[in-house]
């Protein structure tokens, strides 16, 4: 069974660093690109981040780059989401996903986590 959990949201500050977890199990992780996704009340769902297998190619939301980096550890089964500077319109749920492979779209990433809470406040 493919599980993804998500961990690291909380209650921050404007300009306050977070940094969520993404582990995986049920999976050969190694072969997986991972990517993160958020989601605010009233709002679609947003690409954030994603990275590919080897860690060798990262590609940014345009709302994001800048702030945030998303880096994995395939020894450990696990991804991550830093994100800097953050700004109430962080605000969201935020999800990981894996996509077999490689990924083109939303579509691709067919396995997801329970997502984790960030909030920040002015």
């Amino acid at each position: 069974q493919v599980q993804l959990v998500e961990s690291g949201g909380g209650l921050v500050q404007t300009g306050d660093s977070l940094r969520l977890s993404c582990a995986a199990s049920g999976l050969t992780f190694h072969i997986y690109a991972i990517g993160w996704f958020r989601q605010a009340p009233g709002k679609e769902r947003e690409f954030v981040a994603a990275i590919n297998w080897s860690a060798t190619n990262t590609y940014y939301a345009d709302s994001v780059k800048g702030r945030v980096t998303i880096s994995r550890d395939n020894a450990k089964n696990t991804a991550y989401l830093q994100m800097n500077s953050l700004k109430p319109e962080d605000t969201d749920v935020y999800y990981c996903a894996a996509s077999r492979f490689t990924w083109l779209g939303t579509a691709d990433f067919r396995h997801w986590g329970q997502g984790t809470q960030v909030t920040v406040t002015a």
